[in-house]
């Protein structure tokens, strides 16, 4: 692996870390951490699906935008198409969360 690979992987954090460091914080099993974490996400995606806004004040929010229909090419034989509309996920950070990052 190239050196900015290794580089770029230490500055990632997977979940299986994400539950090992909530499970060690909260003095509970990995098993119940995965299972908490996986109901967060789960409530977190079904709020989004049915376009809601979710948020965590001094975190930040999830929110959904919609993206228009617009002309776009095939890169490839560069013809005309037209890119349907489509819901995309926003986030944007709270202020707690920006301090703690630009410290």
């Amino acid at each position: 692996m190239p050196a900015a690979a290794d580089q770029d992987r230490e500055t990632r954090m997977n979940k299986a870390e994400i539950v090992a460091d909530v499970a060690d914080r909260a003095g509970v099993t990995q098993t119940d951490a995965a299972r908490t974490i996986d109901l967060l996400l789960s409530a977190v995606t079904d709020a989004l699906s049915r376009g809601e806004t979710v948020q965590f004040r001094g975190f930040g929010r999830f929110l959904v935008k919609t993206s228009p229909a617009r002309p776009g090419r095939n890169p490839r034989t560069g013809a005309p198409v037209e890119v349907p509309a489509r819901a995309v996920v926003k986030f944007r950070p709270g202020q707690a969360l920006a301090d703690a990052v630009n410290r």
